[in-house]
C-alpha cells in the first residue's frame, strides 16, 4: 500500500522561515500604520497643519506608488530580496523623520519617504509569495497576512493614544523603527538564497517610462491637494494636476482599468476604487469622533480596532467559503457593502448620532473590505507569470495606493472647500466616498469569471496600503 504524500503547510520546515518573516513584517507595518491613524489628529493640531491633514495620509500614498513601479521593475529583474531590504530601510528612514519634525511641512516630507519605502515593501511582498509559495498555499500566506493584523489592530490604537499622552506622539514614529529593525531580523534568514529573477530580459526603456509616469503622478496627486482649495487662477493648478493624474493611470495600469473593462482591467480598478472610498473613510473617521463626539484620541481609536478584526474575520470567511463563492461575487458583495456603511456614516454624521453608530456604520464597511478586496490578489497572481509577476502586481498595487491617494487629496480639497462654506466638512468628505462606493459596485460587476479563474481558492487580503 502506497504511502500517501502528506499535504504542505506553511508552518512546515520548508515554508515556516518565510511564512513567519513576511507575517511578523505585516505585523510592525499595521501597527505603524493603525498608530499613526489614530494620533494624526493631535498632531495637526500641535504642529498647526490642520490644512496639510488630508496631505499628511495622500503623501505616503502618492510616493508609494513610484516605490512600487521600481520594485516591480528591480523584482522582475533580479527578485524581490534587494527591493524588500531596501524598503525597510526608507521606511524607518521616514519614520525617523516625522518623529523629529519641527513642523507639519517637514512630517509630510517624512511621509513621502516612508511612502516610497511602503510602496516597495508591498510589492516586493506580493513578488516573493508569488515566487517561492505554491499556489496551493498562497490563499493560506495572505490569510496570515490579514491574521497579521489582528493584534495591531487590537491594541495599536490604544498603545499609540497611551505613548502619545504619556511621552509625546513623536515617539509613535520613532518607537514604529525599532519594530521594522525586529521584522528586519525575522525575515532577513528566509530571504537567502531567493534573489533569482526571471530567466528572460526585462524592457529597460519600458520600465523606465513607467518609473517617470509614476514620479509625474505622484507629484500631481500632490499638487492637486495644495492648490486645488484655493481661490482664482490658483484653483486652476488643482484642476491641471486632477489631469495629469488621469494621464499617469492611463499609463501605468493595463488598458481599459480606468473603464473598467471585463477581466483583470476591472479587478485592478475594483481594488483602487474599494481603497479610495474606504481609506478616506478611515483617515477621518477618529479625526471626526475626536472633532465633534468629543472623543479622546483612545475611545476613538476603538473604531479602528474593531474594523481591523472584523476586516480580518470577514477575509477567513470568504477564504473558507473557496470557489463555492466566486470571484466577482466576492468582489461584489465587498463593494456593496463597503457603499452600505459608506452611505450608512453620511447619515449617521448628518443627524449627529450616537457615536457608537458612527462607529458601526465603519465597521460593516470594513466587513466589505475583508470580502471584497482579497480576490483581486490572487486574481492578479493567477494570470501572472516570472515574466509579468512584478509589473502586474505593481499595477495591482497601484491603483490601490494612487487611487486612495488621489482620493485624499480630493478630500483634502472638499473638506478646505465646505469648511470655508460653513458648510459641515466631515460629511462632505463621507459624501465623496460614497460617490467612489458606487462606482466601486458599478464596476465589481465586471470582473467577470470566465477571464479570472477561481481555481486557486480566495486568499484573503495581503498588506494594507500606507
Amino acid at each position: 500500500m502506497s504511502e500517501t504524500t502528506p499535504p504542505a503547510r506553511l508552518l512546515s520546515p520548508t515554508y515556516a522561515a518565510i511564512t513567519i518573516g513576511m507575517c511578523s513584517l505585516i505585523g510592525f507595518v499595521a501597527f505603524e500604520a493603525l498608530a499613526v491613524t489614530t494620533v494624526m489628529p493631535t498632531v495637526a493640531r500641535e504642529l498647526d497643519g490642520t490644512d496639510l491633514y488630508a496631505l499628511s495620509f495622500a503623501a505616503p500614498l502618492a510616493s508609494g506608488v513610484i516605490g512600487m513601479v521600481a520594485a516591480g521593475m528591480w523584482s522582475d529583474r533580479r527578485g524581490p530580496v534587494a527591493p524588500l531590504l531596501w524598503s525597510m530601510a526608507l521606511f524607518s528612514l521616514g519614520l525617523v523623520v516625522c518623529g523629529l519634525s519641527p513642523s507639519m511641512e517637514v512630517l509630510v516630507a517624512g511621509r513621502l519617504v516612508q511612502g516610497l519605502g511602503g510602496g516597495a515593501l508591498v510589492v516586493g511582498l506580493y513578488v516573493l509569495v508569488g515566487q517561492v509559495v505554491p499556489t496551493t498555499l498562497q490563499p493560506a500566506m495572505f490569510a496570515g497576512f490579514a491574521a497579521a493584523w489582528v493584534l495591531p489592530s487590537l491594541f495599536g490604537p490604544a498603545l499609540a493614544a497611551f505613548v502619545a499622552d504619556a511621552i509625546g506622539w513623536r515617539w509613535v514614529f520613532l518607537g514604529a523603527v525599532a519594530l521594522v529593525a525586529a521584522a528586519a531580523v525575522l525575515v532577513a534568514p528566509a530571504l537567502r538564497g531567493r534573489s533569482s529573477g526571471s530567466d528572460e530580459p526585462a524592457d529597460s526603456g519600458a520600465g523606465a517610462g513607467r518609473l517617470s509616469w509614476a514620479i509625474v503622478g505622484a507629484g500631481a496627486v500632490l499638487v492637486l491637494e495644495l492648490f486645488g482649495s484655493a481661490r482664482g487662477i490658483a484653483g486652476l493648478g488643482g484642476v491641471v494636476a486632477l489631469l495629469v493624474v488621469v494621464l499617469v493611470l492611463v499609463r501605468l495600469l493595463p488598458a481599459g482599468s480606468l473603464v473598467g473593462r471585463r477581466g483583470l482591467p476591472a479587478v485592478i480598478a475594483t481594488r483602487g476604487l474599494l481603497s479610495s472610498g474606504f481609506f478616506c473613510v478611515e483617515a477621518y473617521i477618529v479625526y471626526v469622533l475626536q472633532e465633534d463626539w468629543q472623543l479622546s484620541p483612545a475611545r476613538a481609536g476603538i473604531v479602528l480596532s474593531v474594523v481591523g478584526v472584523t476586516w480580518a474575520v470577514a477575509s477567513q470567511v470568504q477564504a473558507r467559503l473557496g470557489v463555492r463563492i466566486s470571484h466577482r461575487r466576492a468582489m461584489m458583495i465587498g463593494a456593496g457593502l463597503v457603499l452600505a456603511g459608506t452611505l450608512a456614516l453620511v447619515v449617521s454624521v448628518w443627524l449627529h448620532a450616537p457615536a457608537v453608530v458612527v462607529g458601526a456604520s465603519y465597521v460593516i464597511a470594513g466587513a466589505g473590505m475583508g470580502l471584497g478586496y482579497p480576490r483581486t490578489s490572487v486574481a492578479m497572481l493567477d494570470v501572472s507569470t516570472d515574466r509579468d509577476r512584478g509589473s502586474n502586481s505593481a499595477a495591482l498595487t497601484i491603483a490601490d495606493s494612487l487611487g486612495a491617494a488621489l482620493a485624499l487629496s480630493i478630500s483634502g480639497v472638499v473638506f478646505a472647500v465646505a469648511k470655508r462654506s460653513d458648510a459641515d466638512p466631515f460629511l462632505a468628505v463621507f459624501v465623496l466616498a460614497a460617490t467612489i462606493g458606487v462606482l466601486g459596485v458599478l464596476t465589481a460587476r465586471r470582473t467577470a469569471p470566465a477571464t479570472l479563474t477561481a481555481a486557486a481558492a480566495a486568499s484573503s487580503p495581503a498588506p494594507r496600503p500606507r
